[in-house]
């Protein structure tokens, strides 16, 4: 199993960026395909970037493609989410889930492994 630990998130103007990562224990990261969902009040959980475990490749929402990028450190054993050009709408808990077996998607429900959350406030 993996355990997953969200940080980075905070209270930022519209805008501004920052920085999620996803620090793991328990197994090598790069064994699995990461996802990063978002939770706002009154919205369902919704994916937004995913990196696969073969080969890297990434996938975004069409709301957040072009300001966030998803990237791995291996060594470090983290996934980081780089979030430029913050909008208020941004604002929501931020998930960081694990799926052992790919490709990468949108089903929250294929994620076997999920941390507990960081909150994001964009707001000026």
């Amino acid at each position: 199993q993996v355990q997953l630990v969200e940080s980075g998130g905070g209270l930022v103007q519209p805008g501004g960026s920052l920085r999620l990562s996803c620090a793991a224990s328990g197994s090598r990261l790069d064994y699995y395909v990461i996802g990063w969902f978002r939770r706002s009040p009154g919205k369902g959980r919704e994916g937004i970037a995913c990196i696969s475990s073969s080969d890297e490749s990434t996938f975004y929402r069409d709301s957040v493609k072009g300001r966030f990028s998803i990237s791995r450190d291996n060594a470090k054993n983290r996934v980081y989410l780089q979030m430029d050009s913050l909008k208020p709408e941004d604002t929501a808990t931020y998930y960081c889930a694990a799926e052992r077996l790919g490709p990468c998607g949108w089903d929250a429900g294929e994620f076997d492994f999920w941390g507990r959350g960081t909150q994001v406030t964009v707001s000026s």
